[in-house]
């Protein structure tokens, strides 16, 4: 009985070092407000240059049919180069999201790992409820490899 309560004394000890490890407050208080900080200026730089690129493009279409059209297309061009350059910006940034991201699933991996723990069988009801409205409303983004629906099928909708 007395060595059953030491296992037991002890492996609440290496849990509690465990958690220690795991450090959430550090998770909770640093890494995930930078991630959405982080993914809030990836949306406003991409909004931004989207918007720059759209008026520069409206720009050149407005542009009389005169001697200076061609100069006038060149600096807009340029503009819009210029505002192409969010995707080096959005990288960086979406770069510390996914290290950040990392970070937390390595610390709640080795937490899971040293605990022993078990996913419970199955999902939990507002889970498989989000999952089943994302499939019937088709709600699951764009699709990075894989099976899509082809754009002629998606064309054949609005025809």
């Amino acid at each position: 009985m007395v060595a059953e309560l030491i296992q037991i004394a002890d492996y609440i000890s290496h849990v509690r070092g465990e958690i220690a490890a795991l450090r959430a407050n550090e998770i909770t208080r640093d890494r995930i407000p930078m991630a959405h900080e982080e993914l809030g200026n990836v949306l406003a730089a991409t909004a931004g240059a989207t918007n720059t690129i759209m008026e520069s493009a409206e720009a050149m279409l407005a542009l009389p049919d005169d001697a200076d059209y061609r100069a006038n297309v060149e600096a807009q061009i340029y503009t819009i180069f210029e505002a192409c350059a969010f995707q080096d910006i959005t990288g960086q940034r979406i770069s510390k999201v996914v290290e950040a991201l990392r970070h937390l699933e390595l610390r709640l991996a080795r937490f899971a790992t040293a605990v022993r723990a078990r996913d419970e069988a199955g999902l939990d009801a507002a889970e498989a409820a989000r999952k089943e409205r994302a499939e019937r409303l088709i709600l699951n983004g764009p699709q990075s490899k894989g099976p899509a629906t082809a754009q002629d099928d998606i064309d054949a909708l609005f025809a």
